[in-house]
């Protein structure tokens, strides 16, 4: 006999929701953390979904008001059917007509601990535990009460106990301060909304879909290519410049729209903006439009624009087609296909591509439209531009590859400075007019946010009050900006979270940072909060194509020289989540030598190799043994005995060189070779439980900095690319391998001592449920760590970079920079992260006994 469906599975029709089924057979628990979720979820009512893991299944209860921080407020708790484990992750808008219509993000997430029995405490109806959680923590009491509720509904009670993490409500309300989902950074209200029977998908959701499909081999000049498209591009971004350079270059009209990728995967068309959020839904004409056009598997890039009546771009006429959902009137410009029917066409230059993307639009105009170079000489091409009154204009060097990165090689030249910035805050309006005065503006900078000035101009009735509307949720009492403005530039401020882009024109900059004469553009819901920073016209005369060593030469019979070096199989991709091949790889480490070679040149450097992708089987290599490994450097064999030479990487041909043999990652000892026997540095890997928040892995960071810094050690961190972070003392070559490892030893199990339910002193899954590991082993001899600017070989291609101190606080998480943007942030640091680094501190014997053990 069929088992009957659960009442979770009868309450939906998975025909018209993306809510995950849930399975016939619940999974068996496993040893592990125990997760917990908080959804806010905008139904008939707005509430919060509160939920725990508990015998494979999510208990689940309704929080009309939400949790609250203060143990005075009793929170009524309506208890609901379980829901399955993958709901934990769910986000999206649930269609109209079916159960739970509205918005759905997930408010918090991590980790529960119970105190006792959970199962007995649920079943006697009292849970008892402490949330690790990105937003709650602490002590909480979930109780049920005899109150009836609707039908057989339990009634139960959420609780904060008392504890430091308790706070009165009348001091603060931690759903109003903090309303946004922690994975999207989203609001219920700001979703897009699917049409009827149809509900949107969640991120998470629709990368596992993608993940799922097979590898595609598409025929290319009659033979297979083995390499599968990428799931997911980032777009070529372009470098502002100051004046048009001298060279081969092609200009094109600088749309002023939205940056839209289009992916075509077995003749299903998506999508997607320039941060990789899927506008199929929104953009559904022009979907429409290219699966019309039969392409393989391909990959195209271009704008979202909507034309004025003299067929000039006009950026708020476009954000109002979005608004009033007349997306018809949107045309999509293309302008380059880094990969078209099924061929890989990263590293063809950019005039072919584009030839080749032109031959497969209508000829007629449509909503498809090929982005035409403008015929003008480069020394008049931007006033010509200017007095058409467009945006400016596009330059792209003739012969460039397509790098997923800003590159040298496409440039942009504007008639009016104009950038987004973030909002956080506004004024109170003046006289007649209503919503709010102006919007105050601010930049990222090394430190946080910067205050950049104030614009008040450019909005019309409409945008003063929908803006006025969505900013009075995000209301805030205290400034988010690091450096305060002047008291009269703080006086009628309503602050605001960091949430909103906008983007301003204006007349330039006065020698304090602020903008002059702005005017409002528009919105930006394209572009993220923390990528926004002040942009720095370059000067054509400093214009340089990217360095020589890493500047492809012609293919011949499937090689590639870069740095010098003989590349086989370029084309091979070896990460594809982000479509990084094998020359991709070859030539970022060539483009970052400058910060990486200092980092390894002088120690012994161990090699992990994933020869067929960071998918495949990896390899860790110490020994130079009997692979020839163009131009790396074989150390003397007296430096360890007994076994092949050590290895070290001190030029940029090494390094496309350990490339070239299948090398991902580069390893470093914790001395230089000519000093083997003295380590110069002490190296902290703080390893969680894979289920803890990134707010428990900042929090343990910061308790591990406190006692390095109480011991009197000057400290400095890098993150690891995976989960974790490291953190890098640097010490005189005062001690022996086995008193560095003993040291390293004595601070994790010091931690591991006083803070006993956050640190772990022993290794293994099992021993760090729930808490962070502090790994000492990586001090002993012939251990090693993954170098500073080294990638990981790890899906999308993460970096192990140093950060400040204070850039800690605003660090998202530890693989934040990879392959794809680490530029970018190499770009934006004024000054080396790590700068002051010196091995002069020398371990003493009152760090000894500040630690509790004798000192050797």
């Amino acid at each position: 006999m069929a088992k009957a469906p659960s009442a979770y599975n009868r309450k939906r029709n998975f025909e018209s929701t993306s809510e995950p089924r849930e399975p016939a057979r619940r999974p068996r628990s496993k040893a592990g953390s125990l997760r917990f979720v908080v959804q806010k979820h905008d139904a008939r009512n707005l509430h919060y979904d509160f939920r725990l893991e508990l015998e494979g299944t999510l208990k689940s209860w309704a929080v009309p008001k939400g949790p609250s921080l203060d143990p005075s407020q009793k929170r009524l708790a309506v208890h609901v059917e379980d829901h399955p484990l993958d709901y934990a992750t769910f986000e999206g808008s649930i269609a109209e007509g079916n159960y739970g219509a509205g918005d759905v993000i997930v408010w918090d997430q991590g980790i529960w601990q119970p105190d006792g029995d959970p199962v007995a405490g649920y079943q006697a109806g009292k849970l008892k535990f402490v949330l690790i959680g990105e937003k709650l923590s602490g002590a909480w009491t979930l109780v049920r009460t005899r109150l009836k509720g609707s039908g057989d509904k339990q009634q139960w009670l959420l609780i904060k106990e008392q504890d430091d993490v308790a706070r009165p409500a009348d001091e603060y309300d931690i759903v109003s301060e903090l309303p946004a989902s922690v994975i999207s950074g989203t609001l219920v209200g700001g979703m897009q909304k699917p049409a009827a029977n149809q509900s949107q998908p969640s991120a998470t959701k629709s990368k596992r879909k993608a993940a799922s499909k097979p590898a595609t081999r598409a025929k290319a000049g009659g033979k297979h290519q083995d390499e599968p498209m990428p799931d997911f591009l980032s777009p070529q971004l372009a470098t502002l410049v100051s004046e048009p350079p001298t060279g081969d270059w092609t200009y094109e009209v600088k749309y002023d729209g939205y940056r839209i990728l289009a992916r075509v995967t077995d003749g299903e068309v998506k999508l997607f903006s320039r941060n990789g959020h899927d506008w199929t839904q929104r953009l559904a004409p022009q979907a429409a439009a290219l699966a019309k056009l039969k392409l393989g598997d391909s990959w195209l890039d271009g704008e979202a624009v909507v034309l004025d009546e003299h067929g000039m771009p006009d950026f708020q006429a476009l954000q109002n087609a979005f608004d009033e959902q007349r997306s018809a009137d949107v045309v999509y410009f293309l302008f380059d296909a880094p990969w078209l029917d099924g061929q890989d066409q990263r590293s063809l230059p950019v005039q072919e591509r584009r030839a080749l993307l032109q031959k497969k639009l209508p000829k007629r105009r449509s909503l498809l439209r090929f982005s035409e170079a403008v015929s003008a000489d480069h020394q008049s091409v931007l006033d010509s531009a200017c007095a058409l009154g467009l945006e400016g204009v596009i330059g792209k060097r003739a012969g460039s590859p397509y790098r997923s990165a800003r590159s040298p090689d496409w440039i942009k030249l504007k008639c009016r400075q104009r950038q987004e910035f973030v909002v956080v805050g506004f004024t109170k309006p003046q006289g007649s007019r209503s919503g709010f005065g102006a919007l105050l503006l601010a930049v990222n900078d090394a430190d946080g946010l910067r205050y950049a000035g104030r614009v008040g101009t450019g909005f019309n009735q409409t945008l003063l009050s929908s803006l006025h509307e969505r900013m009075q949720p995000l209301a805030r009492k205290d400034s988010p900006l690091h450096k305060q403005p002047s008291a009269a530039q703080r006086r009628g401020v309503q602050w605001i979270e960091p949430q909103m882009v906008v983007e301003v024109a204006f007349a330039g900059w006065t020698n304090d940072g602020l903008v002059r004469q702005g005017a409002f553009v528009g919105e930006r819901s394209d572009k993220p909060v923390e990528q926004i920073v002040r942009e720095h016209a370059a000067s054509a005369k400093d214009l340089k194509a990217p360095p020589k060593p890493a500047v492809a030469k012609p293919r011949r019979q499937g090689r590639e020289t870069i740095a010098e070096v003989s590349v086989s199989h370029p084309e091979r991709v070896i990460d594809s989540q982000s479509g990084t091949t094998k020359a991709d790889l070859a030539r970022f480490y060539a483009e970052i030598a400058e910060w990486l070679l200092p980092e390894i040149r002088k120690r012994p450097v161990s090699l992990l190799r994933a020869p067929n992708g960071v998918g495949d089987e990896q390899f860790f290599q110490k020994h130079a043994e009997r692979l020839a490994i163009p131009n790396i450097r074989h150390l003397d064999p007296a430096l360890d005995p007994g076994h092949d030479r050590l290895m070290a990487i001190d030029s940029v041909p090494a390094l496309v060189g350990a490339v070239q043999m299948g090398t991902v990652e580069l390893h470093t000892w914790n001395a230089e070779y000519a000093s083997i026997e003295r380590p110069d540095r002490l190296i902290l890997d703080l390893d969680p439980d894979p289920a803890l928040p990134w707010r428990a892995i900042a929090e343990a960071t910061r308790l591990s900095l406190s006692v390095l810094e109480e011991l009197g050690l000057e400290v400095f961190l890098k993150t690891s690319g995976g989960s974790g972070m490291h953190l890098v003392v640097p010490l005189a070559r005062h001690v022996d391998w086995d008193t560095l490892k003993a040291f390293g030893k004595a601070v994790s199990q010091f931690m591991a001592s006083e803070l006993p339910d956050r640190f772990s002193a022993r290794m293994g899954p099992k021993n760090r449920i729930g808490k962070v590991y502090l790994d000492y082993l990586r001090n002993g001899r012939g251990a090693s760590t993954v170098a500073a600017y080294s990638v990981r070989a790890r899906p999308g291609l993460p970096v192990s970079m140093p950060i400040r101190r204070e850039e800690l606080a605003q660090l998202q998480h530890s693989a934040q920079w990879h392959i794809g943007n680490l530029q970018q942030r190499l770009a934006q640091l004024q000054g080396d992260p790590w700068e002051g680094y010196a091995n002069r501190q020398r371990i003493t014997r009152g760090m000894w006994k500040k630690l509790g053990v004798d000192a050797p």
